[in-house]
């Protein structure tokens, strides 16, 4: 099997080739095409390498349970919240959070 650095090698050409012949139909050098894949590939692996947020804290979940419990007291039938409603149930969420 194939190991991921040979695989990203073999992706890296397919597209090489692929955008050659547009590329010179629209009258682009292919090197400048070929330096904006790479481009593109190198940001991806960055952004998949960013570091994960940080972890919910227990208070976090119990808040989010109770507020998805409470919201539908404080919406009218249509989905919109009621006059005071997002705060009343932000309030009231919190306070069975903390039980």
């Amino acid at each position: 099997m194939a190991s991921k650095e040979q695989v990203a090698k073999l992706l890296v050409t397919i597209a090489d080739t692929l955008l050659e012949v547009p590329a010179r139909a629209i009258g682009v050098d292919p090197a400048i095409v070929q330096g904006f894949v790479q481009g593109t590939t190198t940001g991806a692996v960055d952004a998949a390498k960013a570091p994960k947020g940080k972890k919910t804290t227990a208070y976090q979940r119990a808040y989010k349970r109770s507020f998805k419990r409470v919201a539908p007291k404080y919406k009218k039938r249509n989905g919109e919240w009621k006059k005071g409603g997002f705060k009343a149930a932000v309030r009231q969420a919190h306070k069975e959070a903390k039980k």
